[in-house]
C-alpha cells in the first residue's frame, strides 16, 4: 500500500518498483496470447505511460496487480478490434470490386489499393486513427467518441480533421470511392 502512496505522489523509485515487480507477468501474459514482440511492447509501453501519467487519478479497485492485468487486456482487446476494422475495410473493398469487375489485372490493382489504404490507416498517430475507426465504423458522434477516450469534442474533431487531412494527402481521389 505504501508503494501505491508514493507513486500516486510522483515517486519514480516507486514507479520504477511497479515497473519492475510487473514487466514480466504483463509481457507474458501477453506473449501467451498474441507471440507478437511488436504489439506486447506497444501495450506494455502505453499501460506504463498511462499508469505515469495519470498516478493521481487512478481508483484502484481491486489490487494494483489486479487494474494492469486488466488495462493490459483491456488494450489488447483494443488492438484485436482495431485490426478487426482494418479487415472490414479490405473486406468492404474486395467486395465492391468483385461485384463489378473479376479481371485479373482488376484485381491485382485492387488488393494494392486495398494494401495501401490499410497501411496509410494503420500509419495515423494511434490516438488519431481511434478517432477516425470510431467515428467511421462504429458511427459514433463526436459527442460520443469524446465520451468514451475522456477528451473534449474539439479534441476529436481535430482528430478526425487530421485524419481526413492526411488521408487525402495521401491518397487522393481514391476517397471519394472509400467513404462514400
Amino acid at each position: 500500500m505504501d508503494l501505491l502512496i508514493k507513486l500516486r505522489e510522483g515517486s519514480q523509485s516507486a514507479y520504477t518498483e511497479v515497473y519492475n515487480r510487473f514487466k514480466l507477468p504483463l509481457y507474458t501474459f501477453l506473449w501467451e496470447r498474441t507471440h507478437d514482440r511488436e504489439i506486447v511492447r506497444d501495450i506494455l509501453h502505453d499501460v506504463f505511460l498511462t499508469i505515469w501519467e495519470k498516478r493521481g487519478d487512478i481508483q484502484y479497485e481491486t489490487s494494483l496487480s489486479g487494474y494492469l492485468f486488466s488495462s493490459v487486456k483491456n488494450r489488447l482487446l483494443d488492438c484485436i478490434a482495431r485490426d478487426k476494422v482494418k479487415q472490414r475495410y479490405i473486406d468492404s473493398f474486395y467486395s465492391y470490386v468483385n461485384a463489378t469487375e473479376n479481371t485479373t489485372d482488376h484485381l491485382i490493382r485492387t488488393k494494392e489499393l486495398s494494401t495501401r489504404i490499410a497501411e496509410e490507416i494503420a500509419d495515423l498517430p494511434p490516438k488519431t486513427r481511434e478517432v477516425f475507426e470510431l467515428s467511421r465504423t462504429s458511427h459514433l458522434s463526436r459527442k460520443e467518441i469524446a465520451s468514451r477516450l475522456g477528451v473534449s469534442e474539439e479534441t476529436v474533431k481535430s482528430h478526425m480533421y487530421q485524419a481526413l487531412k492526411t488521408l487525402k494527402l495521401k491518397l487522393g481521389h481514391l476517397l471519394h470511392f472509400i467513404f462514400l
